[in-house]
C-alpha cells in the first residue's frame, strides 16, 4: 500500500480539483493511516481507482467492508452518502460511517461481490433483469425532504456544452441540440418522481448474499424513473465499440420497458438523452468522446 498512487486517479483528480486535488493526493498516505486508526480498520490492497481512494477493509469486530476516501467538500461523497442512507440497505449496500471531515465513507462489503458486467454480452437478458430488480428496490424508498439534487440539475450541461462548442466538434450539434429539448420535455411529463442511483449501470450492480445483487457508488439525484434505464444501454464498457454490443441494445430498451411498466418510446428517448449526456459528460471532463454512447444515440434517434 506504499506503492505509487496510480496514474488515473492522479490524472483526474487533477484535473476535476486542481491545486485542491494534488493536495489531497499528497495528504492522502496520512490520511488513510488515520481513518483506519480511528475506525479500527484493517485495509487491504486498493481497487481499481479512478476519482476516489477505495479499498476493502476489515473492522475491528471482523466485519468485511469497504473504505472510500475523496476530497473532503467535493459534492459526489455527502450525496452517496445522503442516498444510501435513503436506501437503508434496500437493494445497495449499507452505510456504516461517514465523516465529512475526512471525506470518508465506510460501507457495506457486497460479497462474492461479482459485477452483472460478468454476465454480458452471452446472458445480457439476465444482467439486465437483475439491474431491474434492484432498481425496483431503490425505487420503492421515500424521497427526502432535502439533501438530494434534482434530475432537472443535470441539464446544464447541455447547455454548456453548446456554449462552449459552437460547431460539430467534438459531438454533432444538432445531437445535443436535440437530447437538451428532450430532457427537458421528459422532465417536465415525469410519471413520478424517485429516488434514483443516477449511474445505475451493470459494474454498479454487484452480486451478494444479503439481498441477490446491491448496487453501489450512487449519484444521487431526484427525478423521473425512467432516466435510470440510460445507463443500461450504453453499459458495460462504452469504450468497446463493438457490433456485438450495440446489438444487444433493441433487446435491452424492450426489456426494460416491460420491467419498469413505461412505454417503449419513454426508455428510447431517455437512452438517447442519457447517451448524448454520457458524451458531453466526457467532453467536459477531458476525456475520450465517440464512445459506444455515442453508437447508441445515432443507432435510437429514428426511433424519436
Amino acid at each position: 500500500m506504499g506503492a505509487a498512487l496510480p496514474a488515473a486517479l492522479v490524472r483526474n483528480v487533477s484535473g476535476v480539483w486542481g491545486a485542491d486535488g494534488r493536495r489531497w493526493l499528497d495528504e492522502l498516505p496520512a490520511l488513510r493511516a488515520e481513518v483506519a486508526r480511528a475506525w479500527e480498520l484493517r485495509l487491504g490492497e486498493p481497487y481499481r481507482l479512478s476519482y476516489h481512494w477505495v479499498a476493502p477493509a476489515i473492522r475491528a469486530d471482523g466485519t468485511a467492508a469497504v473504505l472510500k476516501l475523496g476530497l473532503p467538500g467535493a459534492d459526489h461523497l455527502p450525496v452517496e452518502a445522503a442516498t444510501l442512507r435513503c436506501w437503508a440497505g434496500a437493494g445497495a449496500v449499507r452505510l456504516l460511517a461517514y465523516e465529512p471531515a475526512w471525506g470518508a465513507l465506510l460501507l457495506e462489503r457486497a460479497a462474492p461481490g461479482t459485477p452483472a458486467s460478468a454476465l454480458v454480452p452471452r446472458r445480457d437478458t439476465e444482467a439486465t433483469a437483475a439491474i431491474l430488480a434492484v432498481m425496483r428496490r431503490l425505487h420503492a424508498a421515500a424521497v427526502p425532504d432535502g439533501g438530494l439534487p434534482g434530475l432537472e440539475t443535470r441539464g446544464a450541461a447541455f447547455a454548456a456544452h453548446l456554449l462552449a462548442y459552437p460547431g460539430d466538434h467534438p459531438l454533432p450539434r444538432h445531437l445535443v441540440e436535440r437530447a437538451s429539448r428532450l430532457f427537458d420535455e421528459l422532465c417536465a411529463s415525469a410519471p413520478a418522481r424517485v429516488v434514483l442511483h443516477g449511474d445505475l449501470h451493470h459494474d454498479n450492480v454487484l452480486r451478494a448474499e444479503r439481498e441477490p445483487w446491491l448496487a453501489i457508488d450512487p449519484h444521487g439525484v431526484v427525478g423521473d424513473p425512467g432516466h435510470e434505464a440510460g445507463a443500461m444501454v450504453y453499459n458495460p464498457d462504452p469504450d468497446r465499440r463493438e457490433d456485438g454490443l450495440l446489438a444487444l441494445l433493441p433487446a435491452r430498451v424492450e426489456q426494460l420497458a416491460d420491467g419498469m411498466g413505461l412505454p417503449v418510446e419513454r426508455v428510447v428517448a431517455w437512452a438517447f438523452v442519457t447517451a448524448v449526456l454520457s458524451e458531453v459528460w466526457n467532453a467536459e471532463d477531458g476525456g475520450e468522446v465517440g464512445t459506444r454512447a455515442l453508437d447508441v444515440a445515432l443507432a435510437l434517434l429514428p426511433r424519436l
